[in-house]
């Protein structure tokens, strides 16, 4: 995949546990145009180890002399978050890939609702720039659980005016989405980025609601998960590698020299793929893409956030 080099020009401290970083070009071009809800992956390089990220492009997307993401510090981090926060700094150069957009506005929606959850704000933000400029019939719904977790909300009251609602935990505001859901026009297009269960609880109310599925758009990127040490055979390489257990299936691939294909990196977009010929154990599914009954099947894994609970697992690869 092709990369871009970068610079990191500005770091904002926006709350306790997020930051928000300006990446301008290395050799001082503009960088590639993207829409509303792009995403990009960056490279990081920890003790020798290269761990690749995606986050969220957050600034209109009508300038593109700087990219902005902002990145939250989790508390079970593998790295990646600790590193950006606790090591990047104005001037250090990081890789990113080039933007894809797997969550953009649909041109053919009449009115647009827009949910999001905590951190899960980032990519409302070039969404918003861009139905702002196209006069979409729009609303953000945004909760977060403290004023002191606000991350952006001065921003987002001058950007969307009387369009935007809050919800604050702490002082008892709670999002009632069947209500909301229930209250919508004919041709409206729901998307949602946050936590896993209001994503899921969005989905099966839409469903019960009678909501198109094409009508219902959703963003989650998945870290992988820790488990046990597995060994991958990938017979059309005719490669035999060892998976650890803080580490990735794709990662380890990639760390073996294998070019493996991704886009998202996360469970979302299906970019990477892979048939399962053998396993003599249980694949754990940790995606968003494939259906219940192709996870019960087991003929197919991401390996980017899915792992085995197995000693040999083989793919057609």
């Amino acid at each position: 995949m092709s990369i871009l080099n970068v610079k990191v020009a500005d770091v904002e401290q926006v709350t306790d546990v997020v930051k928000h970083f300006t990446l301008v070009q290395e050799n001082g071009e503009p960088l590639p145009h993207f829409s509303g809800g792009s995403h990009v992956v960056v490279s990081m390089n920890i003790n020798g180890r290269i761990h690749r990220n995606p986050y969220s492009l957050m600034g209109s997307t009508a300038n593109t002399d700087s990219y902005h993401i902002s990145v939250r510090k989790q508390e079970n981090s593998r790295g990646g978050s600790v590193f950006m926060h606790e090591q990047v700094k104005p001037g250090s150069r990081l890789q990113i890939t080039y933007p894809v957009n797997l969550f953009a506005i649909s041109k053919m929606g009449r009115r647009h609702i827009l949910i999001a959850g905590g951190i899960g704000i980032t990519p409302f933000m070039s969404q918003i720039a861009d139905l702002n400029r196209l006069g979409y019939d729009y609303e953000l719904h945004y909760a977060y659980r403290s004023p002191e977790n606000a991350a952006f909300r001065e921003k987002l009251e001058a950007m969307c005016g009387d369009r935007v609602h809050f919800y604050v935990e702490s002082e008892g505001g709670r999002l009632d989405i069947p209500d909301l859901l229930s209250h919508q026009p004919l041709g409206t297009h729901v998307y949602i980025c946050g936590p896993d269960p209001m994503v899921k609880a969005l989905h099966i109310n839409a469903k019960e609601l009678g909501w198109p599925e094409n009508h219902v758009h959703s963003e989650e990127f998945t870290a992988p998960p820790v488990g046990d040490e597995f060994k991958v055979q990938l017979k059309q390489s005719g490669v035999e590698l060892v998976v650890p257990g803080d580490m990735s299936m794709l990662e380890a691939m990639e760390e073996a020299g294998i070019d493996a294909p991704f886009l998202c990196r996360g469970g979302a977009c299906g970019r990477c793929e892979q048939q399962v010929l053998e396993c003599d154990g249980v694949i754990m599914h940790n995606d968003h893409y494939l259906s219940d009954a192709e996870k019960a099947s087991g003929n197919s894994i991401m390996p980017c956030v899915s792992r085995a609970k197995c000693s040999r697992l083989v793919l057609d690869f």
